[in-house]
């Protein structure tokens, strides 16, 4: 439902709920009841309240919960205190409202006399429901928990009443900050290591691009998309809002560390158990991997003939090899010859998978959605979950990496160096690339986290012949091991027209994940940056980039019949973008999911800068000092 609809509400809700006639009790003109904005902010003085919390009224996720305030705050100064006139006053006032216009002995001169047991018992049901609906048990237990490092004195408002209060407006003002002027943000993966470690607590700037007005502002407060420890969605979607930006004082620049929503996070595999509810973020990965495990379990092996010998024979080869002995001459061309047979088995398979790839695709995502099971390559074995979860823009994932492309920007990779419009983009203190290490004996763990900062699992594994280094730590210890080889693991990318079908397959693995296009961890084909406004001709080369910003960002339709392309079931020739798209990449290049992954990340994802670290906890224990309040650049 749109937005508009709620405000159009609160425009005629006084005049619903007759504030023209119970206006008169209070001294005031009827005609005040009709001037949208004053009137709630006279209805607020009546009610005991500073007029100017009705300013709050036009703040979307913060405008439902003053008006539920305002109404009880308002037929409490009349005298309705119970739980029952609570309740009514909180999701359906009208007949109260009524009774308060209506009835000459209900006037508007009710004060809780707090001396009074009586008074107090009257509306302790409703100080206790107020407390609980603004924050469930856990303001129960702050509010006796306090009561207890204070003197209760004679007159004063019970404990329930005080820390309800203080708890409803401390969330209401922490919301609307958290909301649009900046938010807390603790870093969960390793993708931006090292500029940014696991454990990391920062602050995310929202006003820098210009704070985002949430898409569903009636939300639980404090929290993203789910409620901890009952799993259950913190957000309603009752209420939607169109993409809207207030204005900023800056742009995003090439290079800026930013925070956004997951842009490929519109569907999900939910799963409370697993950390942030979902079994990995990539949806559309996880049914390339899903497709491909069904087909390989169809697989009918007997419509092999002698595959498994042709292993077996390859098997004992290259275990020759291995132990030293040369294959002879005709051993060799034997060897080959198998190999050659084998290969062309295997890509027979997959070509058959290919010619049915959307078929399987079908397949894997009712097994994902209906039949709810995922297999887990982590685990080895089949997952049973919750299915998929649909999310909007502003309750997505939110990632943090670094801007390297935006709008109209050109890029490429070779050789794991971006370029940006043609120009080397800088190397960053602490970007890492990941290495194959020989002729080196890895000395004690404790050497190498003293002496170059490196810790095994996150910078070095394999008995230190894989390492993720900086520039910084390469050069080092290229000075004390000069022995030592350092090779850039750097998977080239492959002419199509010469892949069999097995390699096509990992085309899927990076973006725009097409058949028809090689791009690997460390090298990426030359491709452009979506700009706002900006027209493109559409061709079979260019449609895999950006079919999924035409479709799931920007929300049209997309068909290709015999090599010609409908939009809105209307043929297209060229393409003009709505929306202004940004390329994120992770500083710890061979282990981030960004858009080498998932692509374009539109600006109506984005959730501001992030501008500093507050706090730093290691995953081992302790607090990294040196970290706190320190700068991200």
């Amino acid at each position: 439902m749109s937005a508009l609809y709620f405000y159009l509400f609160f425009i005629i809700y006084p005049i619903l709920a007759l504030w023209p006639k119970s206006f008169q009790k209070s001294g005031h003109k009827s005609w005040e009841a009709f001037i949208p904005g004053y009137n709630y902010a006279i209805a607020s003085k009546i009610a005991g309240q500073p007029a100017w919390w009705a300013f709050l009224m036009v703040i979307p996720g913060i405008h439902i919960i003053m008006w539920m305030v305002f109404n009880v705050s308002y037929i409490r100064k009349h005298g309705f205190f119970s739980l029952t006139d609570t309740l009514q006053g909180i999701f359906f006032p009208f007949l109260i409202m009524a009774k308060i216009a209506n009835d000459e002995t209900v006037q508007p001169n009710y004060t809780t006399d707090w001396e009074n047991q009586k008074d107090i018992e009257r509306r302790k049901n409703g100080d206790h429901l107020v407390l609980f609906l603004t924050l469930p048990i856990i303001g129960h237990v702050v509010a006796y928990a306090l009561s207890f490092m204070q003197k209760k004195k004679k007159g004063k408002k019970t404990v329930i009443k005080e820390w309800g209060d203080s708890i409803l407006f401390a969330l209401v003002a922490a919301s609307a900050i958290r909301t649009y002027v900046f938010e807390p943000f603790q870093i969960p993966t390793g993708s931006m290591e090292k500029t940014l470690l696991v454990g990391d607590f920062l602050v995310v700037n929202k006003m820098a691009y210009g704070s985002k007005v949430p898409v569903t502002p009636l939300s639980f407060p404090l929290v993203h998309n789910t409620i901890p420890w009952i799993n259950v969605k913190s957000y309603t979607t009752l209420e939607k809002l169109e993409y809207t930006r207030l204005p900023g004082w800056d742009n995003i620049n090439n290079y800026d560390v930013v925070v956004f929503n997951y842009p490929s996070g519109d569907t999900a595999v939910y799963d409370p158990r697993m950390p942030n509810g979902l079994m990995g973020h990539d949806y559309h990965g996880i049914v390339n991997n899903e497709a491909k495990r069904l087909f390989e379990e169809s697989i009918d092996k007997s419509k092999i003939p002698n595959s498994n010998a042709l292993l077996q024979k390859r098997r004992q080869d290259l275990s020759k090899i291995y132990q030293g002995e040369a294959l002879d001459s005709a051993m060799q061309i034997e060897a080959q010859k198998l190999d050659k047979n084998l290969s062309k088995i295997i890509d027979g398979i997959y070509q058959d998978y290919i010619d049915n790839i959307e078929e399987w695709k079908d397949k894997a995502r009712h097994e994902i959605a209906v039949n709810k099971r995922t297999f887990s390559g982590s685990e080895g074995r089949m997952i049973n979950h919750y299915g998929v979860v649909y999310r909007p823009v502003d309750k997505r994932e939110n990632y943090i990496k670094r801007c390297i492309g935006i709008p109209g920007d050109s890029l490429r990779i070779e050789d794991a160096q971006v370029y940006v419009n043609g120009e080397k983009a800088p190397i960053f203190e602490h970007q890492n690339l990941q290495y194959q290490v020989s002729n080196i004996t890895i000395p004690s763990p404790r050497v190498m986290k003293s002496k170059y900062g490196l810790e095994i699992d996150r910078d070095y594994y394999n008995n230190g012949r894989i390492m993720n280094l900086t520039a910084t730590e390469l050069e080092a210890l290229k000075e004390n091991y000069p022995d030592a080889q350092f090779e850039l693991i750097n998977p080239k990318r492959q002419n199509v027209a010469e892949q069999t079908a097995s390699q096509k397959i990992n085309n899927l693995n990076y973006y725009p994940k097409s058949l028809a296009h090689s791009n690997t961890v460390s090298n990426f084909e030359s491709f452009w940056v979506p700009k706002k406004g900006e027209t493109i001709e559409l061709n079979a080369h260019n449609v895999a980039w950006y079919e999924r910003v035409i479709t799931a960002y920007e929300l049209h339709t997309f068909e290709e019949k015999d090599g010609e392309y409908f939009i809105d079931g209307k043929e297209a020739t060229d393409y003009t973008f709505e929306l202004d798209y940004y390329w994120m990449m992770g500083d710890n290049r061979y282990n981030s999911a960004d858009s080498r992954v998932w692509g374009f990340v539109p600006e109506d994802h984005i959730v501001g800068r992030a501008s500093m670290v507050w706090y730093s906890s290691d995953p081992n224990g302790g607090v990294r000092t040196e970290r706190l309040f320190t700068k991200i650049k």
